[in-house]
């Protein structure tokens, strides 16, 4: 897909750039794979704001996306490729030769009316899933699994793609967008290609009403509050580093919990 540009008629499309999605279905979804979304405008069960800045966004139906890509042996075609506003990639419905439906994240050069099919080892061309252990060194996937059979949980997003360096053993040496290498077992499956809409990072939205669509609410900068209210509060920050409103540093703030999963990262991202 390429990038779309305005004429400026209005000051909101001055900056505007836009993915171009003529080329994309443009009825609304298969019925039979989506469902309604409810929106908790970051409220917990007790009804308590825990994500700030959030509410307000247009109604979505959530499609329900094979991650898995389980169907082995059995090719499908690709029936249309379509926008889903849940995430930056797009999707492709695809049908079975039993005439089962299923939607699929779309790979780059994907098109319509291709054939594409899962397995243990089956054609290494972009669309079609196989285990991490039957590809050749050097081949370029997404979707990846990290755990057997659990479904595809790296590089789902716009443009992501991973990189196969090498085996040991009974695992395979992935390279990351962010340059970490680490190891995943080579039964996991993993789809080759690049995911769609690698322009999505090029997006310009122009305008805050854009991100009010999605919804995503104004912010106020610390700075310009009162010391009551924020650490940052008054003429100056006090020089400290950011930082909450309740005091907890961001800068360079370790999310990371999982240690136990530290022994297969071969190299840390730079």
């Amino acid at each position: 897909m390429a990038l779309k540009q305005y004429n400026p008629v209005t000051s909101s499309q001055r900056q505007l750039v836009n993915v171009d999605r003529s080329g994309l279905w443009k009825g609304r979804p298969h019925k039979a794979l989506t469902f309604g979304l409810s929106r908790t405008s970051g409220r917990n069960n007790l009804g308590r704001i825990t994500s700030r800045h959030r509410g307000g966004r247009h109604k979505r139906l959530l499609r329900i996306v094979d991650f898995i890509r389980n169907k082995d042996e059995i090719s499908c075609r690709v029936e249309r490729i379509e926008y889903d506003p849940n995430r930056t990639v797009f999707i492709a419905l695809v049908k079975y030769e039993d005439g089962e439906y299923r939607y699929i994240v779309a790979p780059e050069k994907v098109k319509i009316g291709d054939s594409l099919v899962s397995g243990q080892k089956v054609d290494v061309k972009p669309g079609n899933c196989m285990l991490l252990k039957n590809m050749p060194i050097g081949t370029v996937v997404h979707n990846v699994e990290l755990k057997v059979g659990k479904g595809a949980q790296l590089a789902r997003s716009a443009g992501a793609s991973i990189q196969i360096m090498g085996r040991d053993g009974a695992y395979v040496l992935l390279k990351m967008p962010s340059g970490e290498v680490r190891l995943v077992r080579g039964e996991c499956r993993a789809t080759v290609g690049v995911a769609s809409n690698a322009d999505n990072q090029n997006r310009n939205d122009a305008k805050a009403g854009r991100g009010r669509w999605f919804g995503i609410r104004p912010q106020t900068r610390g700075i310009s509050m009162n010391p009551v209210d924020h650490p940052h509060g008054g003429r100056t920050n006090g020089g400290r580093h950011p930082c909450t409103p309740w005091g907890i540093s961001t800068k360079g703030h370790k999310t990371r919990r999982n240690k136990s999963t530290g022994k297969y990262i071969v190299r840390r991202r730079a």
